[in-house]
């Protein structure tokens, strides 16, 4: 499965200490959200990548000790019901 996160130009991103406020446009939303969501977000960018490029990407940003492929596709599928993720 591959994922793309929501346009950047639709999400308004507002760190709040150790949370952040993600105001979704299109929806009308907003999710109080923690790490690793923001990350994520900012990993996938406006490109489409599946899980493994994902994870590489955020095990060379953020340095993650054990990254765990399952967890990582728990929370994008998560998100993607939110609809600040699709799947492509």
């Amino acid at each position: 499965m591959r994922y793309r996160a929501a346009a950047l130009a639709s999400l308004r991103i507002v760190p709040l200490d150790v949370l952040t406020a993600i105001y979704h446009r299109a929806s009308g939303q907003t999710h109080i959200v923690e790490a690793p969501v923001p990350e994520i977000l900012a990993a996938l960018g406006e490109e489409t990548m599946g899980v493994e490029a994902i994870l590489d990407r955020l095990a060379r940003d953020y340095a993650l000790v054990d990254p765990d492929p399952a967890a990582l596709t728990d929370r994008l599928e998560e998100l993607a019901a939110a609809g600040l993720v699709a799947r492509a």
